[in-house]
């Protein structure tokens, strides 16, 4: 006896919950393939283009956990003392940036010390980040502030620009000694 599985399959959903399901399906892979993943262009959308110059900006102080107490009856009991710095955050955004901040501390409990590190580069595209920091985002957020460090170097010693004109003379008297 010959069974036909697609026909006993299809036969048990109508066919507007079929539809339905289809287009459902249709649109979310028109909006992930047109529009992309919705999180990395918000994560992405604070650093700087690569061709833009970057500008020293003046001093600030971040939000920083200044202190812990530890509970010895209950050792993974922590109460951070968080400073809210020069942010001036307040309410949820003030408890978000320190869930961030406790998560970072986590984080490098948890991640071996010799995996802390990241690197862009371009002589060394294999070394990027380890795997274990890179699903953190302790080490997504390095990952911009380092690309951040580079393109804020590259300015600075931008040949036309002034700080950079003062650098390469520097620099081309040195080596010419």
């Amino acid at each position: 006896m010959k069974c036909n599985l697609k026909t006993t399959y299809t036969n048990r959903l109508p066919s507007r919950i079929r539809r339905r399901v289809a287009m459902g399906i249709l649109l979310a892979f028109f909006v992930n393939t047109v529009l992309g993943p919705v999180t990395p262009a918000f994560a992405q959308a604070a650093l700087p283009l690569p061709t833009s110059m970057v500008t020293l900006s003046p001093g600030y102080s971040p939000t920083l956990i200044k202190g812990m107490r530890v509970y010895p009856d209950n050792p993974l009991r922590f109460d951070f003392i968080v400073d809210p710095g020069d942010s001036g955050l307040q309410g949820q955004d003030f408890e978000d940036e320190s869930s961030k901040l406790m998560k970072y501390f986590l984080s490098s409990l948890t991640v071996p010390e010799k995996d802390l590190w990241v690197n862009l580069s371009p002589y060394e595209k294999d070394r990027i980040i380890p795997d274990a920091f890179g699903k953190t985002e302790m080490g997504r957020d390095m990952l911009g502030q380092d690309y951040i460090l580079k393109q804020l170097s590259a300015s600075l010693i931008y040949p036309e620009s002034e700080i950079g004109k003062s650098f390469w003379a520097m620099a081309y008297q040195k080596a010419y000694e």
